[in-house]
Parts: C-alpha cells; structure tokens; sequence
C-alpha cells in the first residue's frame, strides 16, 4: 500500500471529509436506483415479514447486514491503494465517494425548505411531502402543525442522517491511524466501514423498528445505543451554531418528553435555541409556553440546521487533525 509521503493518513481522512461534504453540496444525493442506501434498503426488505422466531431472526438482521455492508464498503477502499498504487490519491477519492453516500444534508435542508414554504401557499402539498421527513399521519395537521413536523424532523433527521455517519467516519478512522501509523488506507478503510455500518443501523431502524414489527426489536434498540452519542452532540452542534448554550440546559428538562432516548435532544435544542414549541399531537409537546413555529421562524431552522451541520463538519476535522499527536503503534517508525 505504498503511497506519497506528502499524502499523511490525517491529511488523507481530511481530505476524504472534504470530498464527502463537498459531493453533498453539489449533488444532494445520488440517483434512487444506484444510491447504496437504497439497495440496502431493498435487502433489509426481504426481512420485512412474519416469521415463526422472529427475535432471533432480528438479531441476525441487526448484526450481520451491518457488519457485511460495512466490511464490503472498507473492502473496496482497501482494495482502491492496490489498484493504482502509483496514483496515491486513489483511495482518497474512492473513500470520499462512499462517505458521501451515507451523509446527507442538503436534502434535508432543501425537504425542509420546500415543506415550509408549501405550508403557507399549498398546505395539501405540504401534508404530501412532509412525508419525505417525518413518518407521522399529516392528513389533519394544520399548516403550524405541518411546520413543527418539520422543524422537529430536520433536528433529529441532522443527527441520523449526518453528524452520526460522520462521527462514524473520524472515530473509525482515529481507530485505523492509531493501530496504522503511517499508513494511509487504514485509517480511510477504518473510517468507511464505521461510517458505512452507522448508516445500516440507522437504516434498519428506520424500516423495521416499531412496534408492530416483532422482527425489528433488535435494529430499534441497536440503533438507541448508537445514536446516544451523535443525538447529544448534535443538540451542542445546534446551541453552538445559535450562540446559545443555554438552549442544552433547557433542553435537557424536555428531551424526555418524545418516546426515543435520543430524538428528543435535538428536537428539544432546535425548541429552545428557536424559542418555539414543537410538538406531536398527544404525544409530546417541547417548549410548551412558546408559541408553534411561524413561516419565519420554521426559515430560521432551516438556516439553524445548516450552520449546525457546518459545526459538526468542523467537529469532525478538528478531531481528525487532533490524530496527529496520538503515539505511534509499537514497532512503527514516523
């Protein structure tokens, strides 16, 4: 795996960041008929049904889809510094390319966006594509009820489908520095493949993790202790992006409130920093002596969400170029 010594494995996973987030800018996604998540999507499918041992059977589906897509995805940027060893920035490209995959914020902010906007001209089609972010029944929620949905999806959707795949990324990769050295593909195959298998997790919960479906225990609760950590440091990525710490100690009386462990800190921030209430009609209601969100304040999330997404990105090279000073493995020189 031979490769520049200009092109340092902290460089190289700073580099692999760059290209991810940059291809989400510009592209948004990639088509629905190649898009990775959606083909895992349609295998998580086929476990869609009854079956006599279902828990069981939930258990093999939660750790082993993971564990496979992940090691497929680490594979092929592993196999990428073999390809063209002298074209070192290969494996870069290669693993920019999958983590782009797995991160997604300018859809989020775009869903949101329109879903808004719609909410004052069109509340039919808001009540239509408020589906895109939030699984909850739209057909009689009135247009600030429909901005709450939104408000309260891009919260907890910045943390699933963003700050949690790219924690993925810097903790996997920290991983592979420190066992790698000075290896360059280590760390962006460690990197990948966590990144890569969060996203599975969050994508198993997304589709089998209810209630109804006995065969989804184990993704639901999989995905709670995943999401622990990336729900709470995406409710500091919100206070910071609002200039308003103040907004975690007021969250943190509310985070309760909705039925997951970990939806409810970033719902309960975006409630604070925005001054508004979000609520799930008789479900939970956040900030309940603010008034709901406004057209004007629902944009305001909107721009909330996106400087915070801009924080975690920070978040994640900040800890990536912190890997510089981790001691070196046993044996490696330099």
């Amino acid at each position: 795996m031979a490769t520049a010594p200009l092109l340092t494995p902290v460089l190289a996973s700073l580099a692999t960041l760059a290209i991810a987030v940059a291809l989400d800018l510009a592209l948004a996604e990639p088509p629905a008929r190649v898009h990775p998540v959606a083909l895992f999507g349609s295998v998580v499918g086929r476990f869609d049904r009854s079956w006599s041992r279902p828990r069981l059977v939930g258990v093999a589906v939660a750790v082993g889809l993971p564990i496979g897509v992940a090691a497929f995805a680490g594979g092929i940027v592993a196999a990428a510094s073999f390809a063209l060893p002298a074209f070192s920035a290969l494996p870069v490209l290669v693993a920019g390319t999958i983590l782009f995959t797995t991160v997604s914020l300018r859809m989020l902010l775009a869903t949101t966006a329109e879903v808004v906007e719609l909410t004052e001209t069109d509340p039919d089609a808001a009540r239509e594509s408020v589906r895109a972010l939030a699984g909850r029944d739209a057909t009689d929620l009135s247009p600030a009820d429909l901005r709450s949905a939104a408000v309260e999806s891009a919260a907890e959707n910045l943390a699933d489908g963003f700050v949690a795949p790219l924690g993925g990324f810097a903790l996997g990769a920290t991983v592979g520095l420190a066992v790698g050295g000075s290896e360059v593909a280590l760390p962006l195959a460690a990197g990948v493949a966590a990144a890569v298998w969060v996203k599975a997790v969050n994508t198993l919960d997304s589709m089998l993790g209810y209630r109804s479906k006995p065969v989804g225990w184990a993704s639901a609760r999989l995905d709670d202790a995943v999401m622990f950590l990336p729900a709470r440091v995406t409710a500091g990525c919100l206070s910071v992006a609002a200039g308003s710490i103040e907004a975690l100690r007021w969250a943190a009386s509310w985070a309760g409130k909705p039925g997951s462990p970990n939806s409810g800190w970033p719902m309960a921030t975006a409630a604070a920093a925005l001054d508004v209430r979000l609520e799930k009609p008789g479900h939970y209601v956040l900030n309940p002596d603010a008034s709901p969100p406004s057209v004007v304040d629902a944009e305001r999330a909107v721009r909330l969400v996106g400087v915070s997404g801009g924080v975690a990105v920070a978040l994640a090279a900040g800890w990536l170029l912190a890997t510089r000073w981790l001691p070196a493995p046993a044996g490696v020189i330099g």
